[in-house]
């Protein structure tokens, strides 16, 4: 596509729908279809945007969502989105009347939780389907084992409620070494004999993260929750993606300026960077404003006509520099790319994590909405999602 096509926009992200339809059959292909793949766009589907992202995965070979607060499930219903809508973490009871309206799963820890939707059910004259979260060693939300067996008969006694899954989460399933991963397996695979023989089955039994889905097919059960894997991240650097995954977001700006500098000139906020000869310093405007991380100042890289260039000085709200010395051909007004391809060179989100001492996940999620998100079909726009 021209890039003229952006000449609207300062800073912005594009996201490749058909990456991450791709990214969604394969795994789905990966699973076999008698397994349910439950597509995790919470946190706006990891920077993506929950909305364009949702429907791309549904239509992809997804049955299922996952969330984790309820104004996100809301705003996925208020979109039209009527597929089962799981919230993955803890709601208090003030939310069970949105939770019931809208259609939304809850996963319950607790008979407290539990009552409070029962209670709202049947003020409401509804079923609530609910999924049972159990703590295998994540120390998290969740029921410990031994909770299980009194939870789920108190739980199972109240009218409105429909138990319709069980789930867990690992804790390590994204490192080398899985000896955890299976024993936390092995806890859960235990929970769900001892409630077997109590009487209690589920018509949903769910542990596999993006990890585990890759890595460890006997843990898919029946659904696996697929997050950063869909938008084509890998879960660490310690796990070798079994398929191949695409990419699906790219962050671009601008050359906004282009100088000079003589030797002694400093650059940006506490003169962190002095230049030592003449130096050619282009601004690229974005920052930690945008969530371009500040922990990436005289870190960071940046592609510029086809060449990596250093970010120097401080990372700002609105703005970062970069030493473009010895590219020659570049023009304000050219394409700066922060993550994604330019010629031959390109510039990753595990690669920029490295660089802020963080991880992939924080360096989609953090993007603020004021950064506006492209979505691409066949190279072409499909929809534009500015900040309200």
């Amino acid at each position: 596509m021209p890039e003229s096509s952006f000449d609207q926009f300062t800073t912005y992200a594009l996201i490749d729908l058909d990456a991450l339809g791709a990214n969604v059959r394969a795994i789905k292909t990966h699973i076999g279809q008698a397994c349910t793949l439950i597509a995790v766009v919470k946190a706006n589907a990891y920077g993506h945007g929950a909305i364009p992202v949702a429907r791309a995965a549904l239509s992809a070979g997804a049955s299922m969502l996952a969330v984790a607060r309820v104004d996100e499930g809301i705003a996925l219903r208020k979109a039209g989105i009527g597929v089962p809508i799981l919230l993955l973490g803890y709601t208090v009871p003030g939310e069970s009347h949105a939770i019931i309206e809208h259609d939304l799963t809850a996963a319950v820890a607790g008979i407290d939780a539990a009552r409070a939707l029962s209670e709202r059910a049947q003020a409401l004259g509804r079923t609530m389907t609910i999924h049972l979260k159990i703590d295998t060693g994540m120390g998290r939300f969740g029921l410990l084992p031994e909770e299980t067996i009194p939870a789920m008969r108190a739980i199972s006694s109240l009218p409105g409620l429909d138990i319709e899954g069980i789930y867990t989460h690992f804790a390590t399933a994204d490192s080398g070494d899985k000896t955890f991963t299976f024993q936390q397996y092995t806890t859960f695979t235990n929970v769900l004999n001892s409630l077997g023989e109590a009487g209690y089955t589920f018509r949903m039994r769910h542990a596999a993260n993006s990890a585990a889905t890759l890595d460890l097919p006997t843990m898919h059960l029946d659904a696996v929750r697929i997050g950063i894997a869909m938008y084509g991240l890998r879960p660490s650097s310690e796990v070798e993606p079994s398929i191949a995954l695409k990419p699906v977001l790219s962050l671009k700006s601008h050359v906004a300026r282009l100088r000079i500098l003589p030797g002694g000139s400093s650059v940006g906020y506490g003169r962190t960077f002095i230049a030592q000869g003449p130096t050619q310093v282009a601004l690229i405007p974005i920052g930690y404003g945008d969530g371009y991380h500040r922990a990436l100042s005289n870190r960071g890289i940046t592609l510029i006509s086809g060449k990596r260039v250093p970010v120097i000085g401080r990372v700002s709200m609105d703005q970062i520099t970069v030493d473009a010395t010895g590219v020659s051909g570049i023009n304000e007004g050219d394409e700066a790319v922060l993550i994604g391809a330019q010629g031959g060179e390109h510039i990753t989100a595990e690669e920029i994590a490295g660089l802020a001492d963080t991880i992939n996940y924080e360096v989609t999620t953090s993007l603020l909405p004021r950064v506006p998100r492209i979505y691409l079909r066949g190279g072409e726009i499909m929809e534009i999602l500015l900040e309200n």
